[in-house]
């Protein structure tokens, strides 16, 4: 039954590949449920009030659990979904000071929706649809770096320098110019050896790394002297379960945010989450699917309208949580390593985030040394498809280029994106063949030259 729901044996998987891939997508994104509570209890709203970590944990891992099982059921793609890195920063330290939090999760939802309404109306599946192959191959491979990145930096390999420092490096080798530290011993040996498991082709090699290295990591945080793992621990909790509190559902606001500040104001920020989950979300979908080749012929996904719809349901289901926009995570990326290829490994990692409503302290154990050595292998991985572009035609290899390099250097899918298609427009336009390029292409770039230039458009508006 279930292999021909969600078609297993026809996509070259198997039951086991699944689960290993659904668990392996967990594991990489746990982080989330400690993270976003951080994110968004570290702020303050324009009256002073702080959300609650205990309640804003539950709100993260409920919408996690229930829209990641959605996009498996409905869209069968191994694409998980969380709570956006990035937008609940937008929400906890842009919006949030401007209004209540009532009226900034209102505010998420309304962006939700209104993601909705361009997917019913075919817009953003158009939008898709128009860019060009190499450009797709070109976020997939932007994408891998950026996920790669994000590993070294989670683990401690990399750091940024502090400004303070008068150098021109922007980032540096561990958090002083060498390694230094056991974290960060645990985060080389697990590169080492998913790097070597994923070479001798050993089934389950991401996932076996991170159960090995979490561990290991338990064992060295239990008999030597740690300062900090960073945001999780690895040590044995005290209880195992826990009672989730549910105390922050339902509160948000539609259109208080209208009160609070300026009509324009409203308008361009939610223009600004739109943007930005529109199309994080694309890059997002393409690479994962790339990556597990299902694109069909003509470089498109199996099921796109589906698949977009429940993405903005997920901002609109988080913004309803109080639990910030909820969007499709490129973590996904390490259950596609592992042989996921269908939706049915989302209801393994659905499930994981269910069970971490109640489990949360056992589940947060694996610290980000134990599980990013997954994400460095998956970029190696998204890597490869930089092979399919064609870097003789400058008209191609430009935009390709920009999209690949700027992801990781602005720690941003969207900006990488942007890049991409304003370069696109520009040299096709240069080269005399503008007719080439779609008009959805077009409109794209003329948002993100708004976006890119969103700070002297505000102060021009009079809103800054």
């Amino acid at each position: 039954m279930f292999d021909r729901y969600f078609r297993i044996s026809e996509r070259g998987s198997t039951l086991g590949r699944e689960i290993r891939g659904g668990l392996a997508t967990f594991f990489t994104m746990a982080y989330i449920l400690v993270l976003n509570p951080i994110i968004l209890g570290s702020a303050e709203d324009k009256f002073g009030h702080r959300l609650d970590t205990v309640q804003l944990t539950t709100a993260t891992a409920l919408v996690a659990a229930v829209m990641t099982v959605v996009m498996g059921i409905g869209g069968n793609l191994p694409l998980a979904l969380a709570a956006g890195l990035g937008l609940n920063a937008v929400v906890a330290f842009q919006i949030a000071p401007l209004m209540s939090w009532d009226d900034a999760m209102g505010l998420i939802v309304v962006e939700g929706l209104l993601i909705c309404v361009l997917v019913v109306t075919g817009l953003r599946e158009a939008v898709m649809r128009a860019i060009p192959q190499p450009l797709k191959q070109a976020i997939s491979v932007g994408i891998g770096l950026f996920i790669a990145f994000i590993g070294f930096v989670d683990a401690g390999f990399v750091s940024r320098i502090p400004d303070a420092a008068n150098t021109t490096v922007p980032v540096q080798l561990g958090g002083s110019g060498t390694l230094t530290g056991w974290p960060v011993l645990v985060f080389c040996l697990g590169v080492l050896l998913t790097v070597g498991l994923l070479a001798r082709k050993v089934k389950g090699a991401i996932l076996i790394s991170i159960v090995t290295m979490t561990l290991v990591a338990l064992v060295i945080n239990s008999v030597a002297d740690i300062k900090s793992w960073g945001l999780t621990t690895p040590e044995w909790p005290d209880k195992v379960v826990d009672t989730p509190d549910f105390g922050l559902l339902g509160h948000f606001s539609l259109f208080g945010a209208f009160g609070q500040t300026g009509a324009i104001t409203v308008v361009l920020l939610v223009f600004t989450l739109i943007l930005s989950d529109f199309f994080d979300t694309m890059g997002t979908v393409v690479g994962i699917t790339a990556e597990a080749g299902l694109l069909d012929e003509e470089g498109k996904v199996p099921h796109l309208g589906r698949v977009l719809l429940i993405d903005g349901a997920a901002a609109v289901a988080g913004g309803a949580a109080s639990a910030s926009s909820a969007t499709s995570y490129i973590e996904s990326a390490a259950g596609v390593g592992e042989g996921a290829r269908t939706g049915f490994a989302n209801l393994v990692t659905g499930g994981l985030f269910g069970l971490a409503l109640f489990l949360t302290p056992l589940l947060t154990i694996v610290p980000l040394q134990a599980a990013a050595p997954a994400l460095v292998a998956v970029g190696f991985l998204m890597m490869t498809q930089v092979k399919h572009i064609d870097w003789d035609r400058y008209d191609i290899a430009v935009p390709a280029f920009l999209t690949i390099a700027v992801m990781p250097f602005t720690y941003s899918i969207t900006n990488g994106i942007g890049a991409g298609f304003l370069a696109y427009v520009v040299i096709k336009t240069v080269l005399g063949r503008a007719r080439e390029v779609h008009w959805l292409l077009w409109a794209a770039s003329a948002l993100f030259l708004v976006y890119f230039a969103i700070d002297p458009i505000e102060q021009v508006l009079g809103v800054k």
